[in-house]
């Protein structure tokens, strides 16, 4: 079970106001681990780019949902290890056909304003994302989870009622879905799907996620929130679970430069630093041992090949695709590059979802020699070579890892194929907005998972797929997942559309994450089984120093 903490002292209550603040008396002990806790317990940690959004129903970042989650709780939440335990919900039912889902809220759960939460909450939210006119880029996450009439009401064809979700009354959410999906209550944990304060959003308009407007229903309410620069969160004392909660604020900090953080960490003014410099674990790891970690972190590194009609036409050729893919030594750029345990990619499922088995891919057993040797006859076919060489942007979002990925790439591609390749960067909202407009012609992407199934990544492989940002469109991988979507055992099914995104080099895999933190020896409990990296403020906290 997630922690659910009580402090207490052997005379009283251990929670105090002191100058606003409520704070853990310095003898406070841990309820679960009996470790003494620190007076301040605040936490900071750095994060690369800013919010493009923290609206549920808008969110599409990690960072942004990492935000969410305090914010806001769903009907269910994930514990340490990434299982399912209830949130709002105290439970649910299932169907014996597997196509209905019963939520049991608490009748506890109440919003920052001290308004009640019930289930039309959740229906609000839900039809809100899935509605044409909030243009939610995560509308497609509903279809994903298969609620029913979710295809039709989100291309407007349907009204938003006739979403497959209900309040028979105020403590029972019924969600209708097209097939049966085991993981479907994990699907649950995320933004899309979370409850909002209809009134609070009615009256404000999209300034209601301001500090001074905003009306949540997680553990922690905004308080503070500039630009480029900080959001801060504190403790909701209206949260249904608020006793158990220890971590008192949370602050986020906006900094561009992996190195400043790491300085500004290594000085003490940070406790977490979500993205260490690439290479920079080996020598963190030696001289910070127990502070440098490296986990397992469902999310896949990519690049992207503009395919569209505003891409290059050597891009449209599969033998230069190809030949990109195969001159690529992902070896270098885990072990040398990144060198935080990261593992190289042939396909674009982690190696570490639930179930999967990586397909046989070609290139995948070949040496890097061979592979490089493929790919000048592949890029010879297709025209160019020194006589006619090629020349390709690669575009990243700005971040010394991401340029030092780019600028490797770029040498690979240079001395195996004379590929000439400049370099742009821009600001992370900028970017997707860039990517997501087919204004590039290179990009770095990566995708990290939504719930713990290899649907959460092979659904982007689909034409339709607003996350398929390089605009290829196969006929057989979109039957293929479709087919997934009602098929008794679909794993064949992602593994052929695999196989054949491979074949066609629809996009160009490089790494599979690792987590490569920084971490403060007295920040308690931060989740480093969850694959998903899906973390909650109220379940850390700080010890004191001895």
């Amino acid at each position: 079970m997630t922690y659910r903490t009580k402090l207490l002292t052997s005379a009283a209550a251990l929670l105090i106001a002191t100058g606003g603040m409520v704070m853990a008396d310095a003898h406070a002990t841990h309820p679960e681990t009996g470790v003494t806790l620190a007076t301040d317990q605040s936490f900071t940690y750095s994060i690369l780019d800013d919010f493009p959004s923290i609206d549920p129903s808008l969110v599409e970042d990690v960072e942004g949902a990492s935000v969410a989650r305090d914010l806001f709780e769903g009907l269910m939440i994930e514990n340490a290890s990434g299982e399912v335990e209830p949130g709002v919900a105290t439970g649910y039912e299932v169907s014996d056909d597997g196509l209905t889902y019963t939520f049991t809220l608490r009748d506890n759960a109440k919003w920052s304003n001290g308004d009640p939460v019930v289930a039309a909450d959740f229906v609000y939210g839900l039809q809100r994302a899935a509605n044409p006119e909030t243009a939610s880029e995560y509308s497609w996450y509903i279809e994903v989870m298969g609620v029913a009439n979710a295809a039709a009401v989100i291309a407007g064809d349907m009204p938003v009622d006739a979403l497959g979700i209900s309040a028979p009354d105020d403590m029972t959410v019924v969600y209708t879905i097209d097939a049966p999906r085991p993981y479907f209550p994990q699907m649950t944990t995320f933004p899309t799907t979370f409850p909002l304060h209809a009134a609070t959003i009615e009256e404000h308009g999209s300034e209601w996620t301001k500090p001074e407007n905003i009306v949540s229903n997680g553990a922690y309410v905004l308080t503070e929130y500039v630009p480029q620069e900080k959001l801060v969160r504190a403790r909701n004392a209206m949260y249904w679970d608020n006793d158990s909660t220890i971590m008192e604020e949370v602050t986020a900090l906006i900094i561009n430069d992996s190195n400043a953080a790491l300085t500004r960490y290594l000085a003490g003014e940070i406790d977490f630093v979500m993205d260490v410099p690439a290479g920079q674990f080996p020598r963190l790891n030696a001289e910070y041992p127990g502070e440098a970690l490296s986990f397992p972190n469902s999310c896949s590194y990519y690049y992207q090949f503009n395919q569209s009609d505003s891409g290059p036409e050597a891009l449209k050729d599969a033998n230069v695709r190809r030949a990109l893919s195969l001159a690529v030594n992902r070896d270098v750029i885990v072990a040398n590059v990144m060198a935080g345990g990261q593992k190289a990619a042939w396909t674009f499922t982690h190696w570490a979802i639930s179930g999967w088995e990586q397909p046989e891919i070609e290139a995948a057993s070949m040496t890097q020699a061979e592979r490089n040797a493929m790919a000048v006859e592949l890029m010879t076919e297709a025209g160019y070579g020194p006589d006619n060489p090629l020349s390709l942007e690669i575009m990243y979002n700005t971040s010394d890892s991401h340029q030092s990925v780019a600028v490797a790439i770029g040498q690979m591609w240079k001395q195996t194929l004379g590929v000439e390749s400049t370099l742009a960067n821009q600001e992370w909202a900028t970017f997707l907005n860039t990517r997501g407009e087919q204004n590039y012609e290179v990009a770095r992407s990566a995708w990290c998972a939504d719930y713990n199934e290899p649907s959460t990544y092979t659904d982007l492989m689909t034409t339709q797929s607003p996350y398929n940002d390089g605009r290829f469109s196969d006929a057989e991988i979109d039957a293929l997942l479709q087919g997934a979507k009602t098929a008794d055992d679909p794993m064949p099914l992602y593994q052929q559309a695999e196989q054949i995104a491979s074949d066609n080099a629809y996009f160009l895999p490089i790494y599979h994450y690792a987590s490569v933190r920084m971490k403060a020896p007295n920040l308690e409990n931060w989740p480093t089984e969850n694959l998903l990296q899906n973390w909650y403020s109220k379940d850390l906290y700080i010890s004191a120093s001895e």
